[in-house]
C-alpha cells in the first residue's frame, strides 16, 4: 500500500522543471516529469504569469500538485487533470506502428470486441507504451484496469 495523503517529489528523475516533480493526483493520476508544469504552463499560475489566458490563475501545479485532488475553489480539477493528460498525451500517442486516433476508430469499426485496445490504451497510460512491459514493467492492474472499462461501456450503451 502507497501513503498518497500527501505529495511526494520524484527522486530518480529530472528536478529541473520547475519543481514540478511530483507523483499521483486526478482520475489519470498526473505524474510524471513534465505533466505538472504542462498543467501550469498552459492552465495555472505560470500561464497567468506570462499573460497567457488560464483558467486557473491563482493555482500553481508545481507548488502546490496537491490542488487537482484537494481545491475547495476548483473541485473538477482532478478531472480537468485526466482530460488534459488524454487530450495531451494518449489521443496523440503514435509509436512503433501503433496510432490511438487509427485504432480507435478500429476498436469502434469492429463492434468493440476484445481486450486489445483496452490494454494497449492501459499501457499507455501506466507504463507509457502501447505494449507493456516497455522497460518498465507490467501494467499495474491490468485485468481491473480492463474490468473497469467494460463497465463503464456497459453504462454508456445502456
Amino acid at each position: 500500500d502507497f501513503d498518497n495523503t500527501s505529495p511526494v517529489k520524484n527522486s530518480a528523475g529530472r528536478t529541473d522543471v520547475e519543481g514540478c516533480c511530483w507523483w499521483g493526483r486526478g482520475v489519470i493520476q498526473t505524474t510524471g516529469v513534465c505533466n505538472f508544469g504542462k498543467l501550469n504552463y498552459f492552465l495555472g499560475a505560470r500561464a497567468a504569469k506570462e499573460g497567457r489566458p488560464s483558467r486557473y490563475p491563482s493555482v500553481d501545479f508545481c507548488q502546490n500538485p496537491d490542488a487537482v485532488c484537494a481545491s475547495k475553489e476548483h473541485q473538477e480539477l482532478k478531472w480537468v487533470a485526466g482530460y488534459f493528460y488524454w487530450i495531451n498525451s494518449l489521443q496523440s500517442y503514435r509509436s512503433g506502428g501503433w496510432d490511438y486516433i487509427t485504432e480507435l476508430h478500429k476498436f469502434v469499426e469492429n463492434g468493440m470486441q476484445g481486450d486489445a485496445f483496452i490494454n494497449a490504451v492501459s499501457g499507455i497510460v501506466n507504463r507509457g507504451c502501447h505494449n507493456p512491459p516497455c522497460g518498465t514493467g507490467p501494467v499495474d492492474g491490468g485485468s481491473e484496469r480492463s474490468a473497469n472499462f467494460r463497465k463503464v461501456l456497459s453504462v454508456f450503451l445502456k
